[in-house]
């Protein structure tokens, strides 16, 4: 068993050639990352052009934050800072606009539900 975890974890290092490019699972890790921060993209477009206008649904952020996550976790095994860098605070961000567009539409509800029960007088 325990040969088997050495060898799995030496062959998840290894790199492999493909293509004439190294490959490695860091590299398909890196790609998932990329290919989840970019699907976000795609949301937002499909979202707008129902609507016709633009618009940013929430599910765009959690995309956000899902591929920046990954991403970081690709940078730190890369030990890359300036990669680290780059992702690292966005998903912070990503977060916060998550908890601005709940607070809202919380205000928004609560608010609803003032005029409803105002009317009923």
């Amino acid at each position: 068993m325990f040969c088997h975890i050495v060898l799995a974890v030496t062959w998840f290092g290894q790199e492999h050639r493909l293509f004439g490019l190294n490959w490695s699972y860091l590299t398909i890790l890196g790609f998932l990352g990329n290919a989840i921060f970019s699907t976000r993209f795609l949301i937002q477009w499909i979202a707008s052009e129902k609507t016709g206008k633009s618009v940013i649904p929430d599910s765009f952020w959690y995309w956000s934050i899902a591929g920046s996550v990954i991403m970081c976790i690709y940078w730190i095994m890369e030990r890359n800072p300036v990669g680290i860098l780059a992702y690292l605070p966005n998903t912070f961000i990503y977060m916060r606009n998550l908890h601005l567009i709940r607070k809202h539409t919380i205000a928004a509800a609560a608010l609803t539900s003032t005029q409803i029960s105002h009317e009923k007088r």
